[in-house]
């Protein structure tokens, strides 16, 4: 047996030893244990709703523990609505940077595992060394050409690699989770700036028609004064309330375009590149059904729990990380080199050079170092472990309020309505009234006024039901994982 078939074979053997350590090793620090998810079956006490129930009244029979859609807004029926949120998805810069923040960790994983492989390396090199003599003639000897090949090899005999790959992966889990969060807080977001952008248009149009009352209201009260029917603080208080009414317009109109601009940067343009079409709230649907997922599917669907949980995954891997530094480790080496006189002789005549050896390193002192790493990474890990809790937390209230929320739209929906209805009654019977003689102008003023308050108070609670539509699709996770945008783990 040559040199090489020496080297090659104490090569082997050091492989071979060094898979059996690692098999024989074990990964020191926690095992990750999930969470157990809550057992509670609600998001509320019974008790704090009159109706006791924890769906909202929105359907003869709530969907409660169905699956949300991953296209949810679809649910308000309404073209214009579906067709911005698909060019939002594909065009907003938050889940452009998510993607690419997400693509960054699982190469992260990739450079993680490489810890397992050998590392192999190849040199070259050529040298020649000479002397002087007493009669200050150099001397040269001949060159020395090489070609190389290097090997090393890290033996993970107590999981430190493994815990590091275990981290990575948590750590690819938890960036897949804040996609899915920037995916439910875009298509939230544009939902509720439309739903705004309807709201407040409608809202302006109401406070046109009462700006209009005012208006004809003032030209009667002044043709009454003009003919002595009237006094002069009745043109006065027409005119102030006018003025007053007035004022309220410009605050909308900001409201409208700042939604306006809003929308235009979540998909993806300057507002002076893109304007919003003009939405109605006639042409959004109240949803039938709407899907309540049990709290124990909550904690599965929830991107913000899901995210705070392999944070907390990749803390516990940490642990193990830092532990493993207080334990020997274990390297593998080895060489093969060719040398010969001149370039081309190192394919034909040369000499063999080999090297095999083993390294182990075990800490000894390091003032304390090692010990305060793995305290701090359990320390990391029980914060976490509670920033979890919280999250879950705030989750149920979010879901426990937007329910609650809905109950509440139903009966103020219902009771402004019927408002509306009484007041334009009464502002019909206070018009043929006051044609006939029978009533005042300032009569026929407080009926307007009556009713273009409920009319505005309408528009409104017509709104914030749908706007807590949205709340509560977001508050239930938004369906991502049926979203074929959110790519699979």
């Amino acid at each position: 047996m040559n040199s090489r078939d020496h080297a090659q074979g104490y090569a082997a053997q050091a492989l071979i030893a060094g898979a059996l350590l690692l098999a024989a090793g074990c990964a020191v620090g926690p095992n990750f244990e999930p969470p157990k998810p809550p057992t509670a079956q609600a998001y509320d006490t019974p008790e704090s709703s009159q109706q006791g129930s924890n769906t909202p009244r929105l359907a003869e029979q709530p969907a409660t523990g169905a699956d949300v859609s991953g296209q949810w807004w679809q649910l308000f029926k309404s073209p214009a609505l579906d067709q911005i949120l698909r060019r939002s998805i594909a065009d907003n810069p938050s889940l452009s940077a998510a993607n690419a923040t997400l693509a960054a960790a699982r190469e992260a994983v990739i450079v993680a595992r490489a810890g397992f492989l050998p590392r192999l390396g190849a040199s070259a090199g050529a040298e020649r060394s000479g002397s002087s003599s007493s009669t200050g003639v150099p001397a040269s000897g001949p060159a020395l050409y090489s070609v190389g090949l290097t090997g090393s090899y890290s033996v993970d005999a107590f999981g430190g690699t493994r815990r590091l790959v275990e981290q990575q992966r948590a750590l690819v889990d938890m960036q897949r989770y804040q996609l899915a969060a920037a995916y439910l807080t875009l298509t939230g977001n544009v939902v509720t700036e439309v739903l705004t952008i309807a709201s407040t248009r409608a809202q302006i149009a109401a406070t046109y028609e009462l700006l209009a009352g005012d208006d004809k209201n003032l030209k009667l009260t002044e043709r009454e004064f003009e003919a002595g029917a009237a006094a002069r603080t009745d043109v006065l208080t027409a005119e102030a309330q006018l003025a007053s009414d007035q004022t309220t317009l410009p605050s909308l109109q900001q409201q409208l375009s700042a939604a306006r601009h809003a929308l235009a940067l979540l998909l993806g343009s300057a507002p002076v590149d893109w304007s919003a079409p003009e939405f109605d709230l006639q042409d959004f649907a109240l949803p039938a059904d709407l899907p309540v997922s049990l709290p124990s599917a909550l904690v599965r669907q929830r991107p913000d729990i899901l995210a705070a949980e392999a944070q907390l995954h990749a803390d516990s891997a940490a642990v193990g990380i830092a532990v493993a530094q207080e334990y020997p480790s274990i390297t593998l080496s080895g060489a093969l080199t060719r040398e010969a006189m001149s370039a081309s002789d190192l394919f034909h005549d040369f000499d063999s050079l080999w090297s095999i050896g083993g390294a182990l390193t075990q800490p000894i002192f390091a003032g304390g170092a090692l010990r305060a790493q793995a305290r701090e990474a359990r320390d990391t890990f029980n914060a976490q472990a509670a920033t979890y809790r919280e999250v879950v937390l705030t989750a149920f209230g979010q879901v426990a309020d937007d329910l609650r929320a809905l109950e509440h739209d139903v009966d103020r929906v219902t009771g402004f309505r019927r408002s509306l209805r009484i007041a334009a009654d009464s502002l019909k019977l206070q018009r043929a009234s006051y044609a006939a003689g029978a009533s005042s102008v300032l009569q026929l003023i407080d009926a307007e006024r009556s009713y273009s308050q409920a009319l505005l108070g309408s528009v409104g609670a017509d709104a914030a039901q749908l706007q807590d539509c949205v709340q509560l699709f977001v508050a239930l996770g938004g369906g991502w994982w049926n979203s074929p945008y959110v790519p699979p783990s």
